[in-house]
């Protein structure tokens, strides 16, 4: 039993236990490449927020990591065959209630722990901070902590080098074998300006990705996954330790 993972603990120890910070993964089910299990994201996020929240708590943080959201927006992914959508409004009504919940409770810092491109926290933490002004919300996308350039060859953003990686290293028995791997290859927009950054379309999954992978898996490792997972885990760890311990009525400097 790890005392810091919701699901793994008991009354017993909860009715005496108070935490600082509160950790809410939140992945998606969806189709990655043909190699990668459906539930790539959830892995990822159960993994990456339990080995952070380990290194916080031997440090002294009173961290608490809930139970992963295995479902996220998908709505450009709405042909692929059980690719589970939960719309943006679906969304923050489960967010309101968690937020609820720990607000009443005295828990008053969450992190949600995001392991999922297509979810958008943002506009949802503006407004729970006017329902909720006690409490203090923030939102990661863990996969940002650190520099993937330094780790893998091929950029990409889905069942891609780093996300094989990261599956060979924590769930090589879910990895199908190399010879049945996609290239990943990702259809641009025709219209320049879209691949410039300064204008947003959702991009219709079927029509940009024949595997629906998007990133050449084909340089990954188990060696560069365990590089990747202990750099964002160490990261993410000071970061738990960090908002545990600070005073959020006095952020800045």
């Amino acid at each position: 039993m790890r005392p810091f993972i919701l699901a793994e603990t008991n009354w017993s120890v909860l009715k005496q236990e108070r935490f600082e910070l509160a950790i809410l993964p939140w992945g998606a089910t969806e189709a990655h490449n043909y190699h990668l299990p459906y539930g790539t994201d959830v892995i990822e996020a159960d993994e990456l927020a339990a080995a952070s929240a380990q290194i916080a708590w031997d440090n002294g943080a009173k961290v608490v990591v809930m139970p992963s959201i295995p479902f996220g927006v998908n709505t450009g992914q709405s042909d692929i065959y059980l690719d589970i959508n939960l719309n943006p409004s679906t969304q923050f009504a489960i967010l309101c209630d968690i937020v609820e919940t720990l607000n009443r409770q005295g828990l008053n810092k969450l992190l949600i722990f995001n392991c999922h491109g297509g979810n958008d926290f943002k506009p949802m933490i503006r407004e729970l901070g006017l329902k909720y002004p006690s409490m203090f919300i923030c939102v990661s996308f863990c996969f940002n902590a650190v520099d993937r350039k330094l780790f893998f060859d091929e950029p990409g953003d889905h069942a891609d080098e780093m996300e094989t990686s990261l599956l060979l290293y924590l769930k090589p028995g879910l990895v199908l074998p190399k010879e049945k791997w996609g290239a990943g290859k990702e259809k641009k927009n025709k219209i320049p300006s879209f691949s410039e950054g300064f204008v947003w379309a959702e991009r219709k999954w079927s029509q940009i990705t024949a595997d629906t992978g998007v990133g050449n898996p084909a340089k990954a490792t188990k060696e560069k996954g365990e590089r990747y997972f202990k750099a964002i885990t160490e990261k993410m760890g000071a970061l738990f330790y960090e908002i545990s311990k600070a005073d959020v009525n006095d952020l800045y400097e």
